[in-house]
């Protein structure tokens, strides 16, 4: 059985683009990606301020499933500019997960729905 978990503020994907922000599968929880784009407030120019932004959306997601960044085993990331916003993206991520360390992979794309995101956050999280 699977159960979907979609914050209040963020329904309108649910409703527009029919994708859930994440999705119980026993113990295990899949959440959507995240970009730093919200309904409220434009998405900041700034690498590092867009990538708080994508990590504080992912808290959303996982605290609406009852988890925290602690729960969270695997993530995969998107990036524009992969090598250009590596080092910054990776001290970001590190207030976020802490050890021990999710499996992580990053992908380097062209371009995202919104045009001028540079990140999307997807993961995996255990509910043990």
């Amino acid at each position: 059985m699977k159960t979907a978990h979609v914050p209040e503020k963020f329904r309108h994907y649910y409703d527009n683009y029919h994708f859930s922000a994440a999705v119980d599968a026993g113990p295990i929880v899949y959440l959507s990606g995240c970009t730093a784009s919200h309904p409220d407030k434009d998405m900041p120019d700034d690498p590092e301020a867009q990538f708080h932004d994508a990590f504080a959306k992912l808290g959303a997601y996982l605290a609406e499933a009852g988890l925290g960044f602690d729960d969270v085993v695997e993530i995969t990331t998107y990036h524009v500019d992969l090598r250009k916003h590596a080092e910054v993206f990776a001290r970001v991520k590190d207030q976020y997960m802490g050890e021990p360390y999710p499996a992580w992979t990053a992908i380097g794309v062209t371009d995202f729905m919104h045009p001028r995101a540079l990140v999307e956050i997807r993961a995996v999280a255990w509910r043990g």
